[in-house]
């Protein structure tokens, strides 16, 4: 089972919109069963809070539901469960090596790595309003992970 935690600052915008879409798209491959997907912040801030209505709005017109999901912190304990934590931008992956520690087993990268734009970060809609951008990143990511995964 491959096993992908989804990061981003507060794990109410970004991060529940990159776990959602994966799950949707492990599903509609048939390969649901290969995957543990999840997601978490790595600040306190929306601890408990549930999922933007923005994320929530987007998704929803594309069949996807994230009912249930509050948002969570990532703990250390995340590095040693997970075999990809996936940030959304560089500001996350410099707190996810903050609190994992060294990154000796190559389990930290960005989204958007696993894409012709490595490097880049996902649109965060907090600032921007922009969830159509930040949806259309998150596909574009997810998609490059499902076949640097093999699917």
């Amino acid at each position: 089972m491959i096993k992908i935690l989804f990061i981003c600052h507060g794990n109410i915008c970004r991060s529940p919109m990159a776990e959602f879409v994966m799950k949707d798209m492990v599903k509609k491959a048939g390969a649901a069963d290969d995957f543990f997907l999840a997601s978490a912040a790595t600040s306190t801030e929306e601890i408990g809070n549930p999922v933007h209505h923005g994320t929530r709005s987007r998704l929803a017109r594309e069949g996807i539901s994230t009912a249930g999901k509050h948002a969570r912190q990532m703990t250390r304990k995340d590095y040693e469960e997970y075999d990809y934590l996936i940030g959304m931008d560089h500001w996350n992956l410099r707190n996810m090596e903050r609190i994992t520690g060294p990154d000796r087993d190559g389990k930290l990268s960005l989204l958007l790595d696993y894409t012709d734009r490595a490097g880049d970060d996902i649109a965060d809609p907090w600032y921007t309003g922009n969830f159509e951008e930040t949806y259309d990143d998150i596909v574009e990511g997810c998609t490059g992970l499902l076949r640097h995964l093999g699917y």
